[in-house]
């Protein structure tokens, strides 16, 4: 039986080293972390950064304290089963982001002067380029959800300075996507629409509106989570407001269900 680590480790060396000896028993003595593997991990670290990301949006500390514990534990799982092929440890994993961010930095490990944080984007672009990267749209994961693909998208083509100068032209192309998109579905029109093209254009503005929100400083991602939880939150109050007058939402019409609906929306 392994010893229990000492608790309430005083320095962050120390308490991540703390870390490493738990992980290092857990992988040689329980058998579930004796079974898993990298495959077998990864979905259940994409679930812990959702969870991390709930917590930031409901700005709830104690939660995002939890799932930064979780996610570390992870990186130190990930790490530790690399080290039992030779393939890498959890000091080449840190010696290695160090590197990156040094390298990465020049203004502040360098000569080189920035004005602002677009130089340092758009530096960093550049040094990519140099490393080896064919495109600076190579570092955007294939399967990115397709509004925060969207977002890295445009950051990264505006790091090397493919952009809009002005937010006005930015809304001036928001407005034409728009009237694009009306000409391919017109509301008053019942007739039959080509539908690929359409979704088209939909995307189209979509990708427009995301652009405008980048330029106005609206992260659309949250922007739209925060409209989900809304909804969800005056859509439930519309529950169980029918449910105490003792009707059903599919036995109510839309005027009843409005009322409820405008007193979730004063709440």
């Amino acid at each position: 039986m392994a010893l229990i680590p000492p608790s309430t480790a005083a320095t962050p060396e120390t308490a991540f080293t703390r870390l490493l000896t738990i992980m290092d028993d857990l992988r040689l003595n329980c058998p579930w972390d004796k079974k898993q593997t990298l495959e077998s991990l990864r979905h259940l670290t994409i679930e812990e950064t959702y969870e991390l990301s709930d917590a930031i949006l409901s700005a709830d500390m104690p939660e995002i304290k939890k799932e930064l514990g979780d996610i570390m534990l992870h990186l130190v799982f990930y790490a530790r089963i690399a080290s039992e092929t030779n393939d890498f440890n959890i000091t080449d994993v840190l010696n290695s982001i160090c590197d990156k961010l040094v390298n990465r930095h020049p203004h502040i490990y360098g000569d080189v002067d920035v004005q602002d944080e677009n130089d340092v984007k758009r530096n960093w672009e550049q040094i990519k380029l140099k490393e080896g990267n064919k495109s600076v749209l190579g570092g955007v994961p294939l399967s990115l959800p397709a509004l925060v693909k969207a977002s890295r998208i445009q950051e990264k083509a505006r790091g090397v300075g493919f952009d809009w100068e002005e937010k006005s032209q930015v809304w001036a192309k928001v407005e034409e996507e728009l009237q694009e998109f009306k000409n391919e579905f017109n509301v008053e029109d019942q007739s039959t629409i080509d539908h690929e093209k359409a979704e088209g254009e939909f995307g189209d503005l979509l990708f427009s509106l995301i652009n405008y929100a980048r330029f106005i400083n609206i992260n659309p991602e949250d922007a739209l989570e925060k409209t989900n939880r809304k909804f969800i939150k005056r859509f439930q109050y519309l529950e169980t407001k029918a449910k105490e007058s003792g009707k059903q939402l599919h036995d109510m019409s839309l005027a009843e269900m409005d009322i409820f609906w405008e007193e979730a929306k004063k709440i």
